[in-house]
């Protein structure tokens, strides 16, 4: 079915907030233009959990968020506020470099709630790892949706089965939504040259072969994989694209081509040269570890 399953490693980002971390992986590094996969959820949150993520930076990447259930408050130093809610797409490019917190809204802080989404980074091209930043918000209501039998696709990012979705990237990149009835079967038909499915709920099958919860299925290139459901209805992800133009080097939040670029960023960022968010005093501060990018 697939060259290798790639295998989550959980994370606690503080506050009991963990994530379940899929990419960059020592299988493979990125999945298309996609380098970081975090699945974060379903969680049942306290009255009293802080989960809010302080500012913080990035460069050389796009953060790519999606809810399937609750609420984040985005806020960047460019000035952007936007609710994130179930559903949307909310693409931050980083390039040059971005600062950027998420909170929990001020409706659901102290109530209990439930948060599940994933969040994604892009790698960006070489030609644009130092563009100027920006924000853009694409609404639920603005994404494609293919009903199919016994099937339901919405085309988040990218083309596929038609639709193509208003997302605007800088390479080709796919990113689906998927949800199966108990038994049907979905072919992935034309699928980028990089391309990996990710259960999110109920008992996925990539050509026959059981996909295991909170594992990566690395698909075959210039193959047609069949995904079908179990004895229940199923919901995965597909995600993919073109390869990335070369390697990328990865330390904390930062992205680049060139190991020496990263280490700007780190002094930049130690030296709150990177800017600020509107209205925020706090910010996470740079890792104690000595600058040592992944290779």
């Amino acid at each position: 079915m697939s060259t290798a399953i790639l295998k989550s490693h959980e994370k606690d980002l503080g506050g009991g907030f963990v994530v379940r971390r899929l990419l960059p992986s020592a299988v493979k590094q990125a999945v298309g233009p996609f380098i970081f996969f975090d699945h974060f959820g379903p969680i049942d949150v306290a009255p009293d959990a802080n989960h809010d993520v302080r500012p913080h930076p990035h460069i050389g990447l796009a953060t790519v968020t999606y809810l399937f259930e609750g609420a984040i408050d985005h806020r960047d130093s460019i000035g952007s506020y936007q609710r994130i809610e179930p559903g949307a797409i909310n693409w931050m490019t980083a390039g040059r470099g971005i600062v950027h917190s998420e909170r929990t809204p001020h409706d659901l802080a102290g109530q209990p709630h439930r948060t599940h989404g994933l969040q994604l980074w892009a790698a960006l091209p070489k030609a644009h790892e130092e563009d100027e930043p920006s924000f853009t918000h694409t609404p639920q209501a603005d994404i494609p949706v293919v009903p199919l039998d016994g099937a339901v696709v919405k085309v988040l990012i990218g083309t596929a089965f038609g639709q193509t979705s208003p997302v605007r990237t800088y390479m080709q990149t796919v990113y689906l939504d998927v949800a199966l009835e108990a038994g049907k079967e979905l072919r992935l038909d034309g699928l980028p040259a990089e391309a990996a499915v990710y259960p999110i709920s109920g008992e996925v099958r990539v050509d026959g072969v059981a996909l295991a919860p909170h594992t990566m299925a690395l698909l075959e290139a210039g193959t047609v994989p069949v995904v079908t459901a179990g004895s229940g209805p199923v919901q995965f992800v597909v995600i993919g694209g073109e390869p990335l133009d070369g390697h990328r080097f990865l330390f904390w939040n930062f992205v680049s081509s060139s190991k020496e670029r990263l280490s700007q960023a780190a002094d930049d960022w130690s030296a709150q040269r990177m800017g600020q968010v509107p209205g925020e005093t706090e910010f996470i501060p740079l890792p104690k570890a000595p600058l040592r990018p992944a290779t």
